[in-house]
């Protein structure tokens, strides 16, 4: 009998598929349970160095930058028309107050004082005749009275034209610093046109910009330490504080008065203040472990009791050569000295100690 080839086939392929299950179910059975992988078992913790922090009582400080300015700077005008024909006083010279500092031709204005005097003298003597007559009964006690108007209206005119002569000179309203020239001589100068400027040093002002929480910290009278770009130290103590702060930068102007006696300190001149403000707690932290968290904000990381690691927004109140004080942290915590990059905010970790110099070794 013919058998049919397909027939062989199917049965050929039957066999393989069972010889294939068979052998691959004793593999099976002779593997050992197998253990999780690698990558299923707990990661190890990653390690930090951390020191110990307790809050002290520290003094507070603002560190500030600013500028010199003077006292008060004003342009010496003409109080009335005339021809300059003479500048006695040099630019950059100090000067006292009165001290004249460009003169005027006195054109007619003395020959108007010579009148009105003259005038007042005219007057004066039919005043004084009258009276005489007025006592012996000749004239009327009317006519005195007039007499005494008309003497008090040439007294006014006499002053009037002495005023006017004595303003051809432009006298400094106060003691300072000549600083600028701007008229020479055969200028002809209107009433308000300028002389020359006037800048008072002494006192000298510094000029900073405190912030909406340090305004509250700060009083008038109050000592401030001011170390100029020059090289130069001074003390100044604070004289005004501006009511309103500045709309754009929501700042508050603030000026410190500093004694300048000699005339050494100039104006313009970038300063750094420190303004003591009252004692907080705080923490002395190297500054070298200031991190930011993931919205860019600037702190310091430290691990808290169950060593999971936090985050605290600090605030720099003074510095030294070892570190910087903060405020913003626990009052008793460990912060995270070596290892604060590698680590996120919440994740648990493992810690070494390390131990703390302080700030004044």
């Amino acid at each position: 009998m013919k058998i049919n080839k397909s027939y062989v086939f199917a049965a050929g392929a039957f066999l393989a598929i069972a010889l294939w299950f068979w052998y691959n179910s004793g593999r099976e059975d002779k593997t050992p349970v197998s253990t999780p992988a690698a990558s299923e078992q707990p990661a190890d913790l990653p390690t930090v160095v951390v020191e110990p922090r307790e809050a002290e009582e520290h003094q507070n400080s603002f560190n500030l930058f600013g500028r010199t300015e003077a006292n008060r700077t004003v342009d010496v005008k003409a109080e009335t028309a005339g021809l300059v024909v003479s500048t006695p006083v040099a630019e950059g010279r100090r000067v006292k107050r009165g001290t004249t500092l460009c003169r005027q031709d006195i054109d007619a204005r003395q020959a108007n004082v010579s009148q009105a005097r003259a005038t007042l003298e005219a007057r004066q003597f039919d005043m004084q005749s009258t009276q005489t007559l007025v006592e012996k009964g000749y004239r009327s006690a009317v006519q005195l009275k007039s007499l005494k108007a008309a003497v008090d209206g040439a007294e006014a005119a006499l002053k009037g034209a002495e005023i006017e002569l004595d303003n051809v000179n432009m006298r400094a309203p106060f003691s300072g610093i000549f600083d600028n020239r701007m008229a020479e001589v055969g200028d002809y100068l209107l009433p308000g046109q300028a002389c020359g400027r006037l800048i008072e040093m002494n006192p000298l002002i510094v000029a900073i910009d405190l912030t909406e929480k340090q305004v509250g910290e700060v009083k008038i009278g109050q000592a401030a330490e001011i170390d100029l770009v020059t090289g130069q130290s001074v003390t100044g103590k604070v004289r005004f504080i501006e009511a309103n702060a500045n709309a754009a930068t929501r700042t508050f102007r603030t000026e410190i008065q500093v004694p300048n006696a000699d005339y050494a300190l100039k104006g313009g001149v970038t300063a750094t203040v420190r303004i003591k403000a009252g004692v907080v707690k705080a923490q002395h932290v190297p500054s070298k472990i200031l991190t930011l968290d993931t919205d860019g904000t600037l702190g310091v990381r430290y691990v808290n009791y169950d060593n999971r690691v936090g985050f605290a927004v600090v605030n720099q109140i003074d510095e030294d050569k070892d570190g910087i004080w903060v405020t913003g942290l626990p009052d008793s915590t460990r912060i995270i000295v070596q290892g604060q990059d590698y680590v996120s905010v919440g994740s648990e970790v493992k810690t070494e100690a390390a131990t703390y110099r302080g700030a004044t070794e």
